[in-house]
């Protein structure tokens, strides 16, 4: 075997169509195209979804579901992440400095997941109130709690 002897598989690579090449190609005239209508002519094209001047499904069906635009601006926190932190006075920064808070965050809210055992202030974060339970349960403090809606 040669490389200039290399040939691809019979029947696995199918010539190009030749449009326009007289009645003997089987494609000659109308070019396969047809008589008439807007896919005949030349540049006559529609876009998706279009039905003709019939109104489209998509305008049909109805709107459905509801999308929050305020998404994602509230971080929740756990308690667990709470107890993992090396630190005892927490506020906004300091989450989002441990990654506990993604980055569209605007404000965050810790809730009442997991347990915590130590002592920590928390500051300028809102918490819920079985957060705030715990965490005065085990002797430390919230101060300055932010409403979040």
């Amino acid at each position: 075997m040669q490389l200039n002897m290399i040939k691809p598989a019979a029947g696995s690579q199918k010539s190009r169509r030749r449009v326009g090449r007289g009645i003997g190609s089987g494609l000659g005239k109308t070019c396969g195209r047809g008589h008439k209508g807007q896919k005949s002519r030349s540049g006559g094209f529609h876009k998706v979804g279009f039905e003709g001047g019939q109104m489209p499904l998509q305008r049909r069906l109805p709107k459905r579901g509801f999308v929050s635009t305020h998404k994602g601006e509230v971080g929740e926190v756990r308690l667990s992440d709470l107890e993992k932190m090396p630190i005892d006075e927490i506020d906004f920064l300091a989450l989002r400095a441990a990654r506990l808070l993604p980055a569209t965050a605007k404000s965050a809210k810790v809730i009442n997941t997991g347990k915590l055992t130590r002592v920590v202030k928390l500051t300028g974060v809102a918490v819920s109130a079985g957060a705030k339970a715990a965490i005065e349960s085990v002797g430390g403090s919230v101060v300055e709690t932010p409403t979040v809606k």
